[in-house]
């Protein structure tokens, strides 16, 4: 009884990384705010301040000579609503627990910190302080699909030195590492009546219907990548950026813990529930999807550059992944296997900029961003996500020959996402109906050369 109980009791806290984010899945794409009003079209291509060191190293060899710094904050502005359409609740629990969970979208501020220098007249060093993934969805306690999930949050920062080699005039490579920290805390609740009345029905009289309660599992590690680029003038008016960045594996290791466990699990007749309700460690392995970007930035005229970009990203990297307890009674059980079965996506955009007046570059774009998430079935209320498109529009105001300011926004349309995920034999009913959300992003950007 023991393998069957742990996954029941706890896979409800565990569907990996709550986000929602607003590029796909949980992935953030605002790294710098000079390229927020494009869209992020060209981003690989256009080296036109120190962000180049995350979207394409190699365009440091682009800034010229001396030291370049910029420094951006992003606030992400989401709502995310579930509209019920045929929910069941879970059974034995409180029916009176029904709510549509409120607004789940959190809003966040994302900070990053750029710096490039040139050593010599052909090799240029640089840092990038970022973050990659992240944001919160947060429910109320008594919706609906709280045995799937409560809330959920994620919280990354990556640092990533580079280098970059002007090959000459007209070509550039660019190649560094990434050091990069997680942290996840996901909530659920707990149906402890539902799962006794499906698996141990004995002690069901001394438990009782309705009782619940909650489990929180916190999770943190560091993992190590890398990215490589190149910068190409392929006519005088036009430049071509390729830059891939690769994969991180995480080796997450925390606790999980439970709150509200029925007097009748300390009966010695109920050691299997209270092993799989018991606190303690946990282990999360996960790989973050790589990326491929190609870029274009052409000079139309001396006032208009057209911008492009396309950039996969291997989501099919995360299909299951299996959280493990590593202390207590049921060490080394898996708790559950979390099967998302994501899919790899693409993300088109094109921009344009356009030298207005004295200090003035206005700036316009637009994206459609696919999403992971291959169907209703296997949406989880922690990631209702879906296919997205950007309508972006910008400014830079050029103060003085070193120093600038670039505005920002974006309004993320995403598409309306259906859910219709079951999970009744597991104790935490069914959660069916369709999420409608947006993202308003808000960016400022301050960078300096010396």
């Amino acid at each position: 009884m023991n393998k069957r109980l742990l996954p029941l009791l706890v896979a409800a806290a565990c569907p990996l990384i709550a986000s929602k984010a607003h590029a796909s899945a949980f992935a953030l794409a605002e790294q710098g705010v000079s390229g927020l009003g494009n869209a992020y079209a060209g981003a690989a291509a256009v080296a036109e301040d120190a962000s180049t060191v995350w979207w394409n190293p190699a365009g440091m060899a682009r800034l010229g000579s001396g030291m370049h710094f910029a420094i951006a904050a992003n606030a992400i502005l989401p709502s995310t609503k579930f509209n019920d359409k045929g929910s069941t609740t879970a059974a034995a629990s409180n029916p009176a627990l029904n709510g549509n969970g409120g607004d789940a979208g959190s809003s966040a501020v994302v900070p990053s910190i750029f710096f490039a220098t040139a050593l010599s007249p052909v090799w240029s060093a640089g840092v990038a302080v970022t973050v990659p993934f992240g944001l919160k969805t947060e429910y109320d306690a008594n919706w609906v699909g709280r045995f799937q999930g409560i809330s959920s949050e994620v919280k990354t920062y990556n640092v990533n030195p580079s280098v970059s080699y002007k090959l000459n005039d007209g070509a550039s490579l660019g190649f560094g590492v990434s050091w990069q920290h997680g942290e996840i805390d996901l909530l659920s609740g707990v149906n402890y009546s539902g799962v006794v009345a499906g698996l141990a029905p004995a002690l069901f009289p001394a438990v009782g219907a309705g009782v619940e309660g909650q489990n929180k599992t916190s999770l943190d590690g560091d993992a190590w990548g890398f990215n490589v680029g190149g910068l190409f003038n392929i006519t005088p008016e036009t430049r071509l950026g390729v830059h891939y960045r690769s994969s991180v594996k995480y080796e997450m290791e925390g606790t999980t813990t439970f709150t509200g466990q029925p007097a009748a699990f300390a009966n010695p007749a109920a050691a299997a529930l209270a092993a799989a309700t018991s606190n303690g460690n946990v282990r999360l392995d996960l790989k973050t999807p790589a990326t491929a970007a190609v870029s274009v930035a052409h000079k139309a005229s001396d006032k208009l550059e057209l911008l492009g970009d396309v950039t996969w990203t291997e989501w099919s990297k995360i299909s299951t992944l299996p959280l493990v307890r590593t202390s207590g009674p049921a060490s080394g059980s898996t708790l559950d296997t979390l099967t998302f079965n994501f899919k790899d996506t693409w993300r088109v955009s094109a921009g344009v900029n356009y030298k207005y007046a004295g200090p003035w570059t206005l700036k316009a774009g637009v994206a459609y961003d696919q999403s992971p998430v291959p169907n209703a079935e296997t949406r989880s209320v922690r990631l209702p996500d879906n296919d997205r498109y950007w309508l972006s529009l910008g400014a830079t105001y050029k103060m003085s020959q070193v120093s600038r300011l670039d505005f920002g926004y974006s309004y993320v349309m995403i598409k309306d996402a259906d859910i219709n995920n079951n999970q009744t034999a597991a104790a935490r009913g069914s959660v069916v109906g369709t999420y409608q959300a947006n993202v308003h992003v808000l960016g400022v950007q301050y960078q300096h050369s010396f």
